[in-house]
């Protein structure tokens, strides 16, 4: 897997599980502290998140990291 196919599947991930949480991109930037528009660039491929930032995602999201960073189609 290359790196823009791991970051479009990340994305995919942190998209599936905010709209399972009833969440905005907007609401979710707010909640991280972050701006909407990065992310739009997560969930799009367009941007790269740091470890850090993933599990701070998935523990606002109250879900396991594993959820987030599991790839298989």
């Amino acid at each position: 897997m290359d790196k823009k196919t791991l970051l479009k599947k990340f994305g995919k991930n942190v998209k599936i599980e905010r709209i399972k949480q009833d969440l905005t991109q907007e609401k979710l930037a707010e909640i991280m502290d972050v701006s909407q528009n990065y992310i739009a660039n997560i969930e799009c491929g367009k941007a790269n998140m740091s470890l850090a930032k993933v599990l701070e995602l998935a523990n606002y999201l109250n879900i396991r990291i594993e959820k987030l960073l599991n790839f298989n189609d």
